[in-house]
């Protein structure tokens, strides 16, 4: 079988790669380890960069916020009372009326008291 046949050019580089690697980390002494120690390393090193990065873009996102007036914030605070006070005294209507009827339900039909 031919390296072409079965994707072997590939299959050859990629032998050629590890060949390289471990050769690599034997010349220092550490063997692979010495591979995943530096990768480690590396990709510690990028956190502060990618946090700066995020930090930027959080500010820049910050920057086009409409922020709302002190007025605005006013009106819609006492909207929000008003409606959940409205809201409020309505379930409760609903609810008293509800337990009545089931009340005169459950005395018409005998069952409780």
């Amino acid at each position: 079988m031919t390296g072409q046949a079965a994707g072997g050019k590939d299959l050859r580089m990629a032998m050629a790669d590890v060949v390289k690697v471990k050769e690599g980390g034997e010349r220092r002494g550490g063997g692979e380890g010495g591979n995943a120690i530096t990768s480690a390393f590396e990709k510690f090193g990028e956190y502060p960069r990618r946090l700066r990065a995020f930090l930027h873009e959080v500010r820049i996102e910050m920057r086009q916020v409409t922020w709302p007036t002190r007025r605005e914030v006013f009106v819609t605070t006492w909207v929000v009372i008003v409606t959940v006070a409205f809201f409020g005294i309505y379930f409760f209507g609903v609810d008293s009326a509800a337990q009545w009827f089931v009340q005169r339900m459950f005395k018409f039909f005998g069952h409780g008291g």
